[in-house]
């Protein structure tokens, strides 16, 4: 039995080549060929070698780390159990939005799960296959700048959701380490950013919606103002609305905080105004799912019938809009393609620091579901 902890020299010496090619093979950072690699991966197992993060840190000036900002993880029981590497299926053609009617998830982008569940499942896949571990850190907390702060002082880089700190603080830890922005509009293209076609889908959803089932009176439920990704889809709700020659208000008139609670309460106001002769929109078109999924409950328990008093839609494609009642319209964005799109973009800066900024747009699917009025033709 050895008496000491098995040391880097160790597997060098094991695989008959030096330090530095070990070190290469553990950090990632250079040619080794494929027999050394076969021969250091052989004497890593036999010895039981576990690489000392503080020394590569020190050796190399990087963590082996990157971490994610985010506002919330929403709890997803079977996310364990769903570790799928299958990709994401884009747009066919390169396009940005794709229409499918009341589809089988396997043929949808969305991998189901809760949003930013499956966002980290995404950010890990690249993770692994890049050698890298990830840190995740909430935001919604009252120590945010110190919590931040201490994850970039022991990171590589970082995924920010955008909107999720304050533009002063993302800009200090910008100066420490690469940042890439999740989602959202990107002030002034000073970080690299991923998002998706958000304006475009929703623009899409009401198209539909009012080429298909002649709805002329709409209402967008929006999240707290200042949320990107929100601005971005009432964007595309107001150019559908102003191209089909219907009221566009400046500003959303209903707004929730992207959570099921909130959608009932705005349910609830919408209801007792009916109550008093405040008629429901044609269709209530939501930023998200939870908040669609919160006036779906209120509607269904008040007797108010989904579409056929008002049409209801989502956003996300979170996967119990498949078995909402009814199953929810929604435009799916491929939500693990996002967190691996993020880490595939930050380690790209992290080894290249001076590289031209880029933004990369993931596609969407407007998926049609019976919340809308929308079912799937007879065989």
């Amino acid at each position: 039995m050895r008496g000491h902890a098995p040391t880097l020299r160790d597997v060098a010496d094991l695989a008959g080549v030096s330090s530095t090619t070990v070190s290469r093979f553990i950090s990632r950072s250079g040619f080794v060929s494929a027999g050394a690699r076969a021969a250091i991966k052989q004497a890593i197992d036999e010895l039981g070698y576990v690489p000392s993060a503080s020394a590569r840190g020190l050796a190399s000036r990087h963590t082996g780390m990157v971490g994610l900002c985010l506002p919330v993880v929403e709890a997803d029981a079977d996310l364990a159990d769903r570790r799928s590497s299958r990709p994401a299926r884009g747009a066919p053609g390169g396009e940005a939005v794709t229409m499918v009617v009341d589809a089988e998830p396997d043929s949808l982008v969305s991998w189901g799960g809760m949003y930013f569940g499956e966002v980290v499942r995404g950010a890990e896949f690249a993770a692994w296959d890049a050698g890298l571990a990830i840190t995740v850190a909430m935001t919604r907390t009252p120590d945010l700048e110190a919590r931040v702060l201490n994850m970039a002082g022991r990171v590589d880089g970082m995924v920010v959701v955008s909107g999720t700190l304050p533009e002063d603080l993302l800009d200090h830890v910008a100066r420490r380490v690469p940042v890439v922005l999740l989602t959202g509009l990107s002030p002034a293209s000073a970080h690299d950013r991923v998002t998706v076609s958000n304006a475009e889908g929703v623009e899409r959803l009401v198209d539909h919606l009012v080429a298909d089932h002649g709805i002329t009176t709409f209402e967008y439920v929006g999240a707290w103002a200042g949320t990107p990704d929100d601005d971005e889809r009432f964007r595309g709700f107001r150019r559908a609305l102003l191209r089909a020659g219907l009221e566009a208000p400046e500003a959303p008139r209903l707004r929730g905080d992207l959570g099921r609670g909130r959608g009932r309460e705005i349910g609830e106001a919408l209801v007792a105004g009916r109550s008093h002769g405040v008629a429901l929109p044609g269709a209530l078109v939501c930023c998200n799912d939870n908040t669609a999924l919160g006036l779906l409950d209120v509607f269904a328990a008040y007797g108010i019938r989904v579409p056929d008093d008002v049409v209801v839609t989502g956003f996300d494609g979170i996967e119990a809009t498949r078995t909402s009642t009814p199953p929810l319209t929604t435009v799916e964005q491929p939500m693990a393609e996002l967190g691996r799109a993020a880490v595939e973009v930050l380690t790209a800066r992290i080894a290249e620091p001076a590289r031209r900024t880029v933004t990369r747009s993931l596609p969407v699917t407007v998926a049609l579901r019976a919340s809308c009025g929308t079912h799937r033709a007879s065989p």
